[in-house]
């Protein structure tokens, strides 16, 4: 069975995506399905290429016993989004910016984090707040596990793992 990559992108690389890159794969590892399931993250912007995750955003990974370490930020690149199967944006704006930066092919499903979550609300938002600019880091986080979870689920029922 071919392995289904899921790439999560943010602005730098260094707080949103990574945190949902090293929580996916924890979750994907608690399922038994790191066979099946490939997972990295990248920015739309260059402005950060080659610093380590962000201190906080480490801390809250640490907080829950996951682990971050070699972690660089790279941008995303065509052939980056051409071999993922999912490509997860954390904001509206993230989508703009993938957009720029790759050409649109036919497998590849573009989408937001928080796209996956079900809810009714209206004002429920589909965008993960950039922690950078925020400084709410635990916010930050409680969207991209609710949406990590909800995003596993959703693949785990599609492609019947």
């Amino acid at each position: 069975m071919k392995r289904i990559n899921v790439l999560f992108v943010c602005l730098g690389n260094i707080c949103r995506s990574p945190m949902a890159e090293f929580y996916f794969r924890h979750i994907v590892a608690k399922a038994g399905l790191e066979s099946s399931i490939e997972v990295a993250s990248a920015a739309v912007s260059s402005e950060e290429q080659g610093n380590p995750v962000y201190p906080n955003a480490r801390k809250k990974l640490a907080e829950y016993g996951i682990g971050c370490n070699g972690k660089r930020a790279c941008k995303i690149t065509q052939s980056m989004y051409d071999v993922s199967d999912y490509v997860i944006a954390m904001e509206s704006s993230n989508l703009s910016g993938i957009r720029r930066v790759v050409s649109p092919n036919s497998h590849t499903v573009l989408s937001l984090l928080l796209d996956y979550v079900k809810s009714d609300n209206p004002s429920f938002c589909r965008n993960v707040a950039d922690p950078w600019y925020t400084r709410d880091f635990d916010k930050a986080w409680n969207d991209i596990t609710l949406g990590c979870d909800a995003l596993l689920d959703y693949i785990r029922e599609k492609h019947r793992l």
